[in-house]
């Protein structure tokens, strides 16, 4: 659902990407133009192995 209203520059003309590597990771959504990664976390994310690897 966040993509639908990311994609396309719908965002006040933002270019959004999806999947982009950042440093050891990859965000879900990449603004270049505002520097801004987002990462949303979902059951990949549950356990202790990736919660330590995600601080």
């Amino acid at each position: 659902m966040l993509w639908e209203a990311l994609k396309n520059r719908q965002m006040e003309g933002y270019k959004f990407r999806r999947q982009h590597p950042n440093f050891r990771d990859i965000s879900d959504f990449y603004c270049n133009g505002l520097h801004l990664a987002i990462e949303l976390d979902g059951g990949v994310h549950d356990g202790i192995e990736p919660q330590e690897h995600d601080l």
